[in-house]
């Protein structure tokens, strides 16, 4: 027998595939999803997926040995494809990989239909993470090829079918959210994140599902996208809570999902008066936010305003930046806070009394170059945001503060509210 890839004999790669089949055969047989999860894995480069390419390189097609399993039909077709997927992923050729995996998938998800109970749900699993996996890196590569990419909008489409699959009474109802939280990782990849809300009020307003059933996993990874849409709409409240939610339930070990986590915990945090330690922001490498808080304790504007400008790609891109943007409310009001306390110190009996000139000289010392009309302006807005106690007198050019605390608590409660 001649030697094909590698030194693989054709009989011997022949061998190799139909003993492939063979224990995915076994484990539908054995309702064991574990065993079927491993064996349709393709992007983790496992060593199945490996073997079965290598072989499928030396055999060239599938189809003549998988004709001998004709009696399983759908699943024979499935695997031809999904070996065709292993065989494509291998060499690298995504959109290929991809192309025959939504086939696989396809098939797949009818024989999981078929199936009473949900003992396929870890294999479920696997072939909606591949799927939009490899439609993300097959977009990549008709991108570098000059074409437009849409293998990930076909997924979304593929796991969309999934949920209808699994949104009903029955035992398949858990695996709900696992698919929810993939559908988020394409829309938000996809920027078309208005589509989430379709699929938010499924989960929560019908009544097959209870939240508190679905696995903790699942239930960390829907709060964290949730709470970063809330971030979004400037629900900081709501958005506090559900990444509370994940960031408490989230294991410690994995330490970069709580980094994740924090990354928009810590502006929704900001935005309602919360300052982190420092000594949190370095456990969790998030540098980009320690001079933002230190602005915030200083009251110094021209530090949050060199923060974002150092660090504007990356609050863009994160989707914080104009969250961060809104802060400088606050600064202001800690500096005006600052000049409360010195005039306290000095003269308690006119401390509630703050000269706009006296404003304009702090911001001088802190390089802001504003004249009196632009300050008088920022003190109506502290005042109007409840920010700030007091009334302001034109005609002396003076913020009369209030001398039962002057200078509200946000107290969770968000500036722009």
């Amino acid at each position: 027998m001649a030697s094909g890839f590698g030194g693989l004999s054709m009989m011997e790669a022949n061998r190799r595939l139909v003993e492939y089949a063979n224990k995915v055969m076994e484990a539908i047989s054995a309702q064991n999803g574990y065993a079927m999860r491993d064996l349709l894995a393709v992007s983790s480069r496992s060593s199945v997926c490996n073997t079965v390419a290598v072989a499928l390189d030396v055999a060239k097609d599938a189809t003549r040995i998988m004709k001998q399993m004709d009696k399983h039909g759908q699943i024979v077709d499935m695997l031809v494809q999904h070996m065709r997927c292993m065989q494509s992923f291998y060499h690298k050729h995504y959109v290929d990989a991809y192309n025959v995996l939504e086939k696989s998938a396809n098939a797949f998800l009818q024989e999981f239909r078929n199936w009473e109970t949900a003992w396929a749900m870890d294999a479920l699993f696997t072939v909606v993470y591949e799927l939009r996996t490899i439609a993300e890196m097959a977009d990549k590569e008709m991108a570098m090829n000059g074409r437009i990419p849409d293998k990930l909008k076909g997924a979304g489409s593929f796991l969309m079918k999934v949920f209808g699959t699994l949104a009903g009474k029955g035992p398949k109802r858990v695996g709900a959210l696992y698919v929810t939280c993939q559908l988020f990782k394409v829309y938000f990849k996809l920027g078309t994140v208005h589509l989430c809300r379709s699929v938010i009020r499924s989960i929560e307003t019908a009544r097959v599902f209870d939240f508190e059933e679905f696995p903790t996993r699942d239930k960390v990874t829907y709060n964290y996208y949730t709470g970063r849409l809330e971030v979004f709409n400037d629900n900081f409240v709501a958005a506090d809570q559900k990444l509370m939610y994940a960031l408490v339930h989230c294991a410690s070990t994995k330490v970069e999902n709580v980094r994740m986590i924090l990354k928009y915990l810590v502006p929704v945090k900001l935005s309602l008066g919360i300052l982190p330690k420092e000594s949190l922001l370095h456990k969790y490498n998030l540098q980009e936010y320690l001079d933002v808080v230190q602005a915030l304790r200083r009251g110094d504007v021209r530090l949050l305003r060199h923060a974002l400008e150092a660090y504007e790609d990356e609050f863009l891109r994160s989707g914080v930046y104009l969250v961060l943007e809104k802060l400088e409310l606050q600064v202001y009001q800690r500096l005006m806070k600052k000049i409360y306390i010195i005039q306290k110190q000095k003269d308690p009996s006119k401390a509630h009394q703050v000269k706009m000139e006296v404003v304009v000289k702090a911001l001088k010392w802190l390089e802001i170059d504003m004249d009196i009309d632009e300050v008088e302006c920022i003190m109506a807005i502290l005042i109007h945001k409840n920010l700030m106690k007091g009334y302001f007198s034109h005609k002396s050019k003076v913020v009369v503060l209030s001398k039962q605390e002057p200078f509200p608590k946000l107290s969770g409660r968000p500036v722009n509210s």
